[in-house]
């Protein structure tokens, strides 16, 4: 490998993993993704921003620089499937989604193919069985592992990154941590992207506040809000897009506060008392059937069932489960503790140690 594609962001993560692999001798290539076009809620398209901050760090790095619109790609291989997720009533992830479908997989064929690189590089903080070892591609399977720095691990949204993608990617801040990343920032003058806020949330939305974003895509649909231990009508709401299981519901006149406890396939929407109702808590859960990153573990398929760890949000802890393969490929997930807001459209992403295996939609909770 000589010749590496990095996934620049304009934040300081991808600039590091840039000038980490630059200093190891290998041709740098820095390429910003445009995804998306819209202005946020002040008119300033964050992109923008971001696309100047990435030529600066190709200017302050001596490296090449290269645009590439995905804006088409986005739109019909991440954004539609999220607009036709929201209208079910789920609530999806769209980062799992990008990455799969656009970073690695439209980003790693322009890098490979359009720039002749050999592999590419992101900012992501993951590990893989790749290692340091980057004179050639491996030819058997990779696997996915964490990060070092156990805070800032982003294996849960690599959680089904194309296999033929991940032989070929590294992923220069997985044994680094983030006050190490800053440092090496600031140590290089690119204190000014060391100083830059994070970017959180959806990138598509920005600054503005998502319920008046999604309206742009959604027609609204009134509907009840229903106590679910009484059955009666306790207010309305206007689309079951706009909630999401275990959110607090601001409802005026009620005494006790309310959360999202259940979506019917109707506009109906089950409402309970209190943050810690039975109603919000599951031990169980069945998916969709599963992407394996490496291959499917040989415990489940010698046995149909695995012992694992598990989780469903980012930075919740893991939880130990037992896995049972179905018969028509999903998967039924027993935890070994009460979970709150299993929320169907996420993903269960499985563990087992320090590896990510892989992950699978949430079709519902409960058994």
């Amino acid at each position: 490998i000589k010749k590496i594609a990095v996934g620049l962001s304009g934040g300081v993560d991808s600039a590091v993993a840039a000038l980490t692999l630059k200093r190891n001798g290998f041709e740098i290539v820095g390429v910003f993704m445009k995804n998306w076009d819209l202005l946020d809620e002040t008119g300033i398209c964050s992109v923008e921003k971001d696309l100047i901050d990435a030529v600066y760090i190709c200017d302050k790095l001596g490296i090449s620089f290269h645009e590439v619109n995905f804006v088409k790609h986005y739109w019909n291989e991440v954004f539609s499937e999220l607009i036709q997720d929201y209208e079910m009533g789920l609530t999806p992830n769209p980062d799992i989604l990008c990455n799969k479908r656009i970073k690695f997989n439209h980003f790693f064929d322009f890098a490979i193919k359009h720039l002749g690189c050999d592999a590419i590089a992101t900012g992501h903080y993951a590990q893989s069985s790749y290692g340091g070892n980057f004179e050639k591609c491996p030819e058997l399977g990779v696997k996915l592992y964490k990060a070092l720095d156990q805070n800032k691990d982003q294996t849960f949204f690599l959680s089904q990154i194309p296999q033929h993608a991940l032989k070929r990617t590294i992923f220069p801040l997985g044994v680094l941590t983030k006050n190490k990343v800053k440092s090496i920032a600031f140590e290089n003058k690119l204190e000014k992207i060391a100083s830059k806020k994070e970017s959180m949330g959806m990138c598509f939305i920005g600054n503005r506040n998502f319920k008046r974003f999604i309206e742009d895509y959604i027609k609204p649909q009134r509907g009840n809000l229903l106590d679910v231990d009484s059955g009666k009508v306790i207010g309305t709401h206007f689309g079951k897009h706009t909630w999401t299981i275990g959110q607090r519901c601001n409802l005026g006149g009620l005494k006790q506060p309310y959360y999202i406890a259940q979506k019917s396939s109707n506009q109906d929407i089950w409402a309970a008392i209190g943050h810690n109702h039975p109603t919000l808590y599951t031990n169980s859960l069945t998916t969709d059937k599963p992407y394996w990153i490496y291959q499917e573990p040989f415990e489940l398929s010698s046995s149909r069932i695995m012992v694992c760890d598990f989780r469903f949000q980012h930075r919740e802890p893991l939880v130990n489960c037992s896995v049972l393969k179905l018969y028509n490929g999903g998967l039924h997930i027993v935890l070994q503790s009460y979970l709150r807001a299993v929320t169907p459209g996420q993903y269960a992403v499985f563990y087992k140690g320090q590896e990510c295996l892989g992950s699978a939609k949430i079709l519902s909770p409960g058994p």
